[in-house]
């Protein structure tokens, strides 16, 4: 009975060791993708230039709305297009449905800004900021990128861009208090950004869908019918 008693304490000590290390690994990842990622943010005066603007999709709603990320997000895109900071603007979410359309909701946004349709590439299959930031580098061939979307965000994507060897900048989209639901955000945010760095930095695996390359330094028109 004593020596199962022990063997008992022994494994359950083992255990504890165990959750300890992971707890400590996945905070000691968080930090380190979020320190990695905040050295390349600047505000949109001061941003380097760029060969594009990616702008991250966010939730549209059934009828073609914007939800307010995304608004926010394609609303400093824009300015940093008219700052000329980069030629063109990327914008990559989730066309993955017919019906469900991230991008072409994104694209109509700029061209009501009078932003010329060749200046606008989409991308269909940006279905995570690993995927579109992967796909900005292989498909679109960038090199150098300012990336558009919340605070909450930008340091994981900004990470994401700078392991995958692209010379990336971030510009934060926050232009309004986006209320309780951030909370629910920010901790799905510390458990993207262990996934990412595994992807980004260690595995670097092909995005679901690759292709030709499409230049971005051509006609976004090239996207429009993919």
């Amino acid at each position: 009975m004593l020596k199962q008693t022990l063997l008992s304490q022994k494994t359950k000590f083992v255990l504890l060791m165990l959750v300890i290390l992971l707890c400590t690994t996945f905070l000691a990842v968080n930090c380190y993708v979020v320190n990695i990622g905040k050295k390349s943010i600047y505000t949109a005066d001061t941003v380097p230039d760029a060969d594009a603007i990616l702008v991250l999709g966010a939730y549209v709603y059934p009828d073609g709305t914007l939800s307010n990320m995304l608004n926010d997000r394609l609303i400093t895109g824009y300015e940093l297009w008219k700052q000329d900071k980069a030629p063109k603007i990327i914008v990559s979410g989730d066309h993955g449905r017919t019906q469900y359309d991230e991008v072409n909701a994104m694209k109509s946004f700029m061209m009501d800004k009078c932003v010329p349709g060749k200046d606008v590439f989409m991308d269909h299959a940006g279905f995570s900021t690993y995927e579109s930031i992967y796909r900005a580098r292989d498909i679109f061939q960038v090199k150098r990128v300012v990336i558009v979307t919340q605070n909450y965000h930008l340091s994981r994507a900004v990470f994401i861009a700078r392991a995958l060897g692209l010379e990336a900048y971030g510009v934060a989209s926050d232009r309004q208090d986006y209320g309780p639901v951030m909370i629910q955000y920010q901790l799905r945010e510390t458990a993207a950004r262990n996934k990412d760095f595994w992807l980004a930095a260690i595995i670097k695996p092909e995005p679901t869908f690759l292709g030709e390359a499409i230049p971005v330094f051509g006609d976004g028109g090239a996207t429009d019918d993919q």
